[in-house]
């Protein structure tokens, strides 16, 4: 039996199909929507959660996955032998669900000291969100296939979180404008200009970089800018919502600028798509190293 394994949060935004064929475990968040809660990848699936913040006045909200959840979660790992629990979680200034689970594994040890030797829990704090962890878990999962050790598997994550960035295209900005990521003057005025921004998330913080006129010239600014922060020959990643036709164009143009298609592609989940709405394209990249 395999003493190593690969624990995240649904914000990770991997796929079914990935879960199950890299044997990544994955605890869901639950997610509010007018007095009713969700367990996201159960209650809906993507394409469900879009059409239910396009039709719904509020914005949703979403749950930290609680310290007692991690505690159970962690249990299970040690009465079924696992040596090695490697646990990689969305960006902890945006979520306490690190927190919890760095609290769940203090506690279990303090109940079970004789656990601390045997069984241990390696917590990751990604410093980000949705598949740029997600495909770093998968890497890992295929590095340790390969015969990886643990601490390659922590190195490789050291290093990959001090260059994944973030870029997001939003094409409508009311979701934005609700959710007050981008405040309501501001919002107004872009509604009006026909004006678009390109955000970046770098280490779980959120910036615009540009605002532009129209959905093509967004595009092709995105494509400036990531084009001078992409690290030479380093992978690009594809987070889709409902904006394919603009999502494509941005493949193909970003296909001749950097001679290779993206190395992965996927939808956005419940989790980034409550604060970003269900029309924007996302992209994340290999940069430079940065130092913290």
């Amino acid at each position: 039996m395999d003493k190593v394994k690969f624990l995240t949060d649904s914000g990770s935004d991997i796929t079914f199909e990935e879960e199950k064929e890299y044997g990544i475990d994955i605890i869901n968040f639950q997610i509010a929507l007018e007095d009713k809660s969700y367990l996201e990848r159960v209650d809906f699936t993507n394409e469900e959660f879009y059409k239910m913040i396009r039709e719904s006045d509020q914005i949703p909200k979403t749950s930290q996955i609680t310290t007692p959840r991690f505690e159970e979660k962690f249990l299970e790992y040690a009465k079924a032998g696992i040596e090695d629990l490697i646990v990689v979680l969305i960006n902890s200034t945006g979520s306490q669900t690190y927190d919890n689970a760095v609290l769940a594994k203090n506690n279990i040890y303090e109940e079970n000291p004789e656990l601390e030797s045997k069984f241990r829990i390696h917590i990751v704090d990604s410093h980000a969100y949705t598949l740029s962890y997600g495909y770093a878990l998968i890497e890992a999962v295929k590095k340790h296939r390969a015969g990886a050790s643990v601490q390659e598997i922590l190195d490789y994550f050291d290093d990959w979180f001090k260059r994944v960035e973030i870029y997001i295209i939003p094409f409508d900005l009311r979701h934005l404008k609700k959710s007050g990521r981008v405040s309501a003057a501001a919002a107004f005025l872009g509604e009006l200009m026909g004006l678009k921004p390109v955000i970046s998330l770098i280490e779980g913080k959120s910036e615009v970089l540009k605002k532009v006129r129209g959905d093509k010239a967004v595009l092709y600014a995105g494509l400036d800018i990531i084009e001078k922060r992409l690290e030479q020959g380093g992978e690009y990643m594809i987070l889709r919502t409902t904006a394919d036709e603009n999502t494509d164009l941005f493949i193909q143009e970003a296909e001749k600028r950097f001679g290779y298609p993206p190395v992965y592609q996927t939808y956005a989940g419940g989790v980034i798509s409550t604060n970003t709405g269900p029309n924007m394209l996302g992209v994340v990249i290999r940069g430079k190293k940065r130092d913290r």
